[in-house]
């Protein structure tokens, strides 16, 4: 007798097979909700530096182009002339990037990007 006794508080204290499942799909939930936070807030930090450092950059790389357009008319002796070599430059540059870009440059990118976006976290 004292044995059944046993067996009855041991089924009263664990919980159903529903109960466990109930459990176990909660905890399944919070867990891929905490890893779509731990992934949202990554990726949003990652952007924001990365608008940063693009930012910067292109400020950087518009002063340079600035100080260039600037040097060129004084060794040309008209600024007009200095700011048309640069746009030629930059004419230049736009006609090979147009023509390479297909074949060269957008994989790479995206192959940067898809990697950017799957990396491990450290």
């Amino acid at each position: 007798m004292h044995s059944n006794n046993i067996t009855m508080e041991n089924k009263e204290e664990q919980p159903g097979l529903t109960d466990q499942l109930k459990q176990y799909i909660e905890t399944r939930i919070k867990l891929a909700r905490y890893q779509a936070i731990d992934k949202g807030t990554s990726f949003f930090a990652n952007l924001v530096t990365e608008v940063f450092v693009l930012l910067c950059t292109a400020l950087t790389f518009f002063f340079a182009t600035l100080t260039l357009a600037f040097l060129l008319g004084q060794l040309l002796g008209a600024i007009w002339m200095g700011f048309g070599c640069v746009t030629l430059l930059y004419l230049f540059l736009a006609m090979i990037v147009s023509a390479i870009k297909d074949k060269h440059l957008e994989p790479r990118i995206i192959n940067f990007l898809i990697k950017k976006i799957f990396k491990p976290k450290k």
